[in-house]
């Protein structure tokens, strides 16, 4: 599903964020970011979903080097990634729905079948009776809910999320990893970045560890 040769990523003011990194993960697999600040783990998973791009190696999606996809290829991929921001980027002048709805206008689906996506998202996340609410409104744990809901609208193949449980209490954190844990038994690939180490006690799923730039375990 994902894979990984010899990647490396280095930006503009010359700092290493990811230095040679190897790794294969499986179709259907769920499997866990971790390591210090800095580590690298925002960069590795904005190179999986194409908002940034490796200064050198390769990285294959389904067996496809998205470096050799020409630019309209491009948003095809991106409607298989589910991303969750770490800073939510939610759009606070509009509501639960219209923040979930965005994707699918962006990605140019149907109108007619749009309504029935963003309301089956919202149920999933439990946030159907606040479809109307404003951002504002929602707590934080409701706020995760929602980008969840916007992650998954368009039904990806690959879920990746950005320290989901962050900013939030333990039984928040709890509702959360229970959503990706559902996502999973269906089939959909996740990645979950975090620096809990309470989340990654009990998993029986494979951790990956970052350090320095460098994949450690």
């Amino acid at each position: 599903m994902i894979t990984f040769k010899n990647v490396s990523k280095r930006y503009p003011d010359g700092f290493v964020a990811l230095n040679n990194a190897n790794l294969d993960i499986a179709t259907g697999e769920m499997v866990f970011l971790t390591g210090h600040s800095g580590a690298g783990k925002s960069t590795l998973l904005k190179l999986i979903a194409t908002i940034e791009h490796p200064s050198s190696g390769i990285i294959a999606i389904n067996g496809q080097n998205i470096a050799q996809l020409k630019p309209a290829a491009i948003p095809y991929l991106r409607r298989k990634i589910g991303f969750i921001f770490q800073d939510h980027k939610l759009l606070f002048d509009r509501s639960a729905f219209d923040n979930v709805l965005l994707p699918l206008q962006i990605s140019g689906f149907d109108s007619q079948s749009m309504a029935a996506r963003v309301r089956a998202a919202l149920d999933k996340v439990g946030l159907l009776k606040k479809e109307k609410s404003m951002p504002v409104a929602l707590s934080g744990g409701e706020r995760q809910r929602l980008c969840i809901a916007r992650a998954i609208v368009h039904r990806p193949m690959i879920l990746i999320a950005d320290e989901p449980t962050g900013n939030l209490d333990v039984e928040y954190a709890r509702d959360i990893m229970t959503l990706f844990n559902s996502f999973n038994q269906v089939g959909v690939t996740v990645l979950i970045s975090t620096h809990d180490a309470s989340l990654l006690e009990d998993t029986q799923h494979r951790i990956l560890t970052l350090k320095q730039g460098k994949l450690a375990a």
